[in-house]
């Protein structure tokens, strides 16, 4: 893995909210699906860690590591429903998953593979995908991230998490008329920038 420069990447890169964001995205389904909203929510505590391969160049033999606050999600966003999302709406929809998380929950991720799909002329990866573990809740799974590179040192990607799979059981609400679907979208967007003393 090399920089824009052809330089290859050595060291440990580390980042959190000051580089990019951490969303949740949520749907509905049911009977009473339309008086809900779909929802998006930001991790708004998180840390991540990058190792790339130095001088071999090999991208899979880079790691990616993070740990993630979900006492700290936060509500950025509700569309459709019946009206709009009020501040109470909001405070509601984080006690709930405070509730259902847990004050101090936390998630991990390991990377186990990184594949690249594509690379620049310079040889920076622009596209591939992170394999990994995730473990939320008391359990582990592996969870895929697609990833691309959306410009220098910037990457966006997404996944996808099956509550279930972690014995999480979806929100539902008006006697189950109104529910959460299981899966939920994650999305990162972060800005990996060289660390003046990046070694770790």
């Amino acid at each position: 893995m090399a920089d824009s420069t052809g330089t290859p990447w050595a060291g440990t890169y580390e980042f959190g909210p000051e580089s990019g964001r951490v969303l949740v995205k949520t749907g509905r389904e049911g009977l009473a699906a339309r008086a809900g909203h779909d929802l998006t929510l930001e991790i708004t505590d998180w840390r991540a860690r990058v190792t790339p391969p130095g001088v071999d160049g090999d991208v899979a033999n880079t790691t990616v590591t993070a740990d993630l606050d979900l006492g700290s999600l936060t509500v950025r966003e509700g569309t459709g429903g019946a009206k709009p999302l009020s501040d109470r709406d909001r405070r509601d929809i984080q006690n709930q998953a405070r509730k259902i998380l847990g004050d101090a929950a936390r998630a991990g991720f390991t990377s186990t593979r990184v594949t690249a799909s594509s690379a620049s002329s310079a040889g920076a990866p622009t596209a591939g995908a992170i394999e990994g573990t995730l473990t939320l809740h008391g359990a582990s799974r592996g969870i895929q991230l697609q990833v691309t590179s959306t410009g220098p040192g910037r990457y966006r990607g997404t996944g996808t998490i099956r509550q279930t799979d972690f014995g999480i059981t979806p929100y539902s609400g008006f006697f189950g008329a109104l529910k959460l679907r299981d899966e939920v979208t994650v999305e990162f967007e972060v800005t990996i920038e060289r660390l003046q003393n990046g070694g770790a």
